[in-house]
């Protein structure tokens, strides 16, 4: 039956479900329809899924470590949060499948925030005994993710050399798409 929008329900089931996750945030989700987003500076995110259950879900932390007010912009609390949801869903540490991106080293001259995000993530990951499937770390290009729980697909576009505008759209959702000039995708 059509409700008289102008497509068939066909085509509404086609289009990806996008959430946004952005400094300080996590997502879980699960679903054929579903993709998570972020944009990455020198912040680390962690696309983590469980192939049993469907379930999977992308952090996005600021800074290694961990600190009392500022919560999910350290990567402590940030992965032990993204993880413990995880898990409430029915998902088991063992089928865990991580992919970690981001940690870029942005600007020559300041201290390289990107490079501790991505030991901190690597060194989490592998104290947790979680399986780290792939994704990519450090560099020195801002990159936009894209992430299917479903699948563990993950996509990523590195964007235009570091302009001061990437930190602003780390920080909210973006209303125009970045320039792309180069895309990685992992299987």
């Amino acid at each position: 039956m059509s409700l008289g929008l102008g497509r068939s329900d066909e085509a509404y089931a086609a289009e990806p479900r996008k959430i946004h996750v952005i400094q300080g945030e996590f997502h879980v989700a699960r679903g054929d329809d579903v993709v998570l987003t972020t944009i990455l500076g020198s912040c680390v995110a962690a696309c983590i899924r469980d192939p049993i259950t469907g379930y999977g879900g992308m952090n996005h932390f600021l800074l290694p470590g961990e600190a009392g007010d500022e919560g999910m912009r350290y990567g402590v609390q940030s992965m032990e949060l993204l993880l413990n949801d995880l898990l409430r869903k029915g998902c088991r540490r063992e089928r865990m499948e991580v992919k970690l991106f981001g940690g870029a080293h942005l600007f020559d001259g300041l201290s390289d925030v990107g490079g501790q995000n991505s030991t901190f993530a690597e060194r989490f990951v592998r104290d947790e005994g979680l399986r780290h499937v792939g994704g990519s770390l450090r560099g020195d290009r801002a990159r936009r993710i894209q992430y299917w729980p479903s699948s563990g697909r993950a996509r990523q576009i590195l964007l235009a050399p570091t302009e001061a505008r990437v930190f602003d759209t780390e920080r909210r959702k973006p209303v125009a798409p970045v320039q792309d000039s180069g895309a990685l995708e992992l299987f």
